[in-house]
């Protein structure tokens, strides 16, 4: 731990511009850290200590965290006592954690989110200890020692939407992670080690050395299936699954196309050929994303910083448009895209996230009289889908080799997101936390 923490040190020991502060880890010190966690305790009764419980033998005591404190101001690693899991949670000792735009927006403050907080919400690893009280089922479906993958969307499997098989929807994943930053008792499980002060959680805060799942979110990971590339199922993929299979439902034989083809939407890619779609049109304005996408299964590419992507759409489909466009960056300008790709009774399926109060346009007598259908879709649900989308790697009808591009250690999270900031990713990158 004290060496991850004195090679941060020495290779950030210059600093960066005010505008990117927020990707330059750093180590705070105590006394700074604990006055900025005093003036950002939202919606937690302040502790003076951490009440949780000594760990069980075997497992450590701290553990290392990357903290983000707020917008323009450096992460930072800093221990944490060992978070303790409740009844129907797991401790995980965490291997990986995939680079999401979803994170960024946060560091960036386009996402209102609780701070100071962990991030990293698509995570690998193994199972440590479940929560005091764990129904008997789930400790056999994850016993002690499996490896197992996590999706972000951690379903409580009760509320009025997950008692419908809708996990996406969850109530209490979005009254209280979401808006709250806590687990679902309203409390988070990460607790400073200098002070007991608690910070909040982005989904598990996937970035640390251990988090905390509940168990509704958790499947087994095969042993054939890396750690490393795995990471990306629990919300690349998850994400790209929910949208093909319950917001457009894709059919063998339509026509797809995908406006922006990172992380998720070249995700979107493998699981429209995976459905039998028939034209499968990729749209970007890199070149690079673009030959990768072939390799995902797009029969045809559009560079829509060349040509007008509607138009070419239009003459790919002989003027009819697509059965489903799928929107994966979050612009107003590509929100439109995807609305006029459609064809009659099409459907506009949106999963890309952007800055809070960004509005979306929209031809309105063509979508009333064309019958076009604009969908919104945050995720998968985890119950059903992680499993499914689980085997569809095992079997290699998802490659995940090709879709994770970049891999960097744990100290260098960082550099992982500025990297992403810059748009010099192509695909997915993963922290490993082994």
């Amino acid at each position: 731990m004290m060496m991850i923490r004195s090679a941060i040190a020495r290779r950030l020991s210059s600093s960066s511009s005010s505008s990117d502060a927020w990707l330059t880890t750093t180590t705070k010190s105590s006394s700074s850290s604990l006055d900025l966690v005093d003036q950002t305790l939202h919606g937690f009764q302040k502790r003076s200590t951490c009440s949780s419980p000594t760990p069980p033998v075997g497992l450590p005591s701290y553990m290392t965290a990357a903290v983000f404190w707020e917008p323009n101001k450096p992460l930072s690693f800093e221990e944490f006592h060992i978070p303790r899991p409740k009844s129907g949670e797991l401790l995980i000792k965490t291997k990986a954690c995939g680079v999401c735009h979803s994170d960024l927006h946060v560091f960036k403050g386009e996402l209102p989110f609780a701070s100071p907080c962990v991030a990293g919400h698509e995570i690998t690893g193994e199972v440590v200890e479940h929560g005091p009280d764990t129904d008997n089922k789930v400790t056999q479906r994850l016993p002690i020692g499996s490896r197992v993958v996590g999706a972000f969307i951690m379903p409580c499997g009760s509320c009025s939407y997950c008692s419908k098989g809708h996990d996406d929807l969850c109530e209490d994943f979005f009254a209280y992670n979401r808006a709250k930053g806590t687990l679902y008792d309203g409390e988070t499980r990460l607790f400073l080690r200098s002070s007991g002060k608690p910070v909040y959680m982005y989904s598990m805060g996937g970035l640390a050395e251990y988090c905390v799942v509940p168990a509704n979110a958790l499947t087994i990971l095969p042993k054939s299936l890396p750690y490393t590339e795995s990471a990306i199922l629990g919300c690349a993929v998850f994400t790209a699954y929910g949208a093909m299979a319950h917001a457009a439902e894709v059919r063998p034989g339509d026509s797809v196309a995908i406006i922006g083809t990172g992380g998720v939407g070249s995700s979107c890619l493998q699981i429209a050929r995976a459905f039998g779609a028939s034209d499968i049109i990729a749209v970007d304005i890199q070149d690079d994303k673009l030959q990768k996408a072939k390799i995902f299964g797009a029969t045809h590419v559009i560079n829509a910083a060349k040509e007008n992507a509607v138009d070419k759409i239009l003459e790919i489909t002989g003027g009819k448009g697509v059965d489903v466009a799928v929107e994966a960056l979050g612009k107003p300008q590509t929100f439109l895209q995807c609305t006029q790709s459609v064809r009659d009774g099409g459907k506009a399926v949106f999963i890309g996230l952007t800055a809070a109060g960004v509005i979306g346009e929209v031809d309105i007598n063509r979508l009333v009289r064309r019958k076009i259908q604009i969908i919104g879709s945050y995720g998968g649900r985890a119950r059903q889908d992680l499993p499914k989308i689980v085997r569809l790697a095992e079997r290699g009808i998802f490659d995940l080799s090709s879709a994770v591009s970049r891999r960097y250690k744990f100290e260098e999270s960082a550099s992982a997101y500025q990297d992403l900031n810059q748009g010099s990713i192509v695909g997915r990158a993963v922290v490993e936390i082994m």
